[in-house]
């Protein structure tokens, strides 16, 4: 019996090697809730292959019982298009994270993005270099003092889902590490987007940067910190009794006070659509930040177009059939050639 006929879980997902993260590290939940979905996405594990670049995130093709790559820093988006390019058919994920995707793979991250081939990237975002032990990273706050910034940063941050948004992700979407629920179903969206699915994680660094995204990840503060995108919903967020909606006036958002009875629609609270083709929706929430507003949880931007891969094959498709098969040897033979003698 074939592993596509036989039931397949987690366990079969999980490799035998030793997990080295720090105790308490936001990565120990999201691998675990990888695991877990990988079964449920019927892909043969010999068709799954997990890619990364350097950094604490990147150790996960070791902690993963499929293919894998563990590739060079900043370039596994690179790694990833010419896997999936000459062989479509493989559900390839890449992993990376906030230091790795945005600053040396920047470049290779945007054109990724932008060619929108059919994979899945999840960026961890903890705002700090975790592996090199505690350098400020091109998402850490302003004025953050590290070890590399002891003055405090006086970079400007790059907001991840803005990146996206800008190089014309057509799946673009944010969830917390330690939100089980909310990130495997945010996964199962990105696997099944036929497109660039680009998944931000906010994850934690115990070690380093510890409760970055407290507010988000703490029940007791989640409601209020937090605003999860729904398509069709309203932008509601808060407790029942002090909730808050958001108003998006000329593209600039506000919040707006609720009581329980609110007309919602006369009130001008925004509705979330995910689907408008342009992203300018999308980037206003992506402008969104604690405190003066919640945080969005959800799926900010998704859109059909055709995938690269598809379109790499229709031109091959098309080639051969005007000019044949070709042939290799012929090729190499052909125009002006020469021989290297003793």
């Amino acid at each position: 019996m074939s592993e596509t006929q036989a039931t397949v879980t987690r366990k079969d997902f999980t490799s035998d090697q030793d997990v080295r993260w720090c105790p308490g590290c936001g990565d120990y939940s999201i691998l675990a809730n990888v695991q877990k979905l990988m079964p449920e996405l019927g892909v043969p594990r010999e068709n799954v292959v997990f890619v990364s670049g350097i950094g604490c995130s990147s150790r996960f093709p070791y902690y993963m019982n499929t293919y894998g790559f563990h590739t060079i820093h900043g370039r596994a988006p690179s790694f990833a298009t010419g896997i999936k390019a000459s062989r479509p058919e493989l559900s390839v994920w890449v992993v990376t994270g906030d230091g790795d995707g945005l600053s040396i793979g920047g470049n290779h991250l945007l054109h990724t993005l932008r060619r929108n081939l059919d994979l899945q990237i999840l960026l961890f975002n903890n705002r700090v270099y975790g592996l090199t032990k505690g350098q400020y990273s091109p998402t850490s706050r302003l004025g953050m003092k590290t070890k590399s910034t002891p003055q405090g940063s006086i970079d400007y941050p790059v907001d991840p889902v803005s990146f996206a948004l800008g190089a014309g992700a057509s799946f673009v979407a944010r969830t917390v590490d330690v939100d089980a629920k909310h990130l495997q179903e945010t996964l199962h969206r990105a696997h099944a987007h036929k497109g660039t699915a680009f998944v931000e994680i906010l994850q934690n660094c115990p070690v380093y940067n510890d409760d970055e995204w407290g507010d988000v990840e703490d029940k007791a503060t989640r409601l209020e910190a937090g605003l999860v995108l729904e398509q069709g919903q309203p932008l509601v967020f808060g407790a029942k009794g002090a909730r808050k909606g958001i108003r998006i006036e000329r593209g600039i958002p506000s919040v707006v006070p609720l009581r329980d009875d609110t007309d919602l629609e006369a009130a001008g609270i925004a509705v979330h659509d995910e689907s408008y083709e342009t992203p300018a929706y999308a980037f206003a929430l992506a402008s969104l930040e604690r405190p003066e507003f919640p945080i969005p949880i959800g799926v900010f931007r998704a859109v059909e177009k055709p995938s690269y891969e598809r379109l790499l094959e229709g031109q091959i498709d098309e080639a051969i059939a005007k000019r044949g098969s070709g042939d290799l040897q012929a090729l190499l033979r052909s125009g002006d050639i020469w021989t290297v003698g003793a």
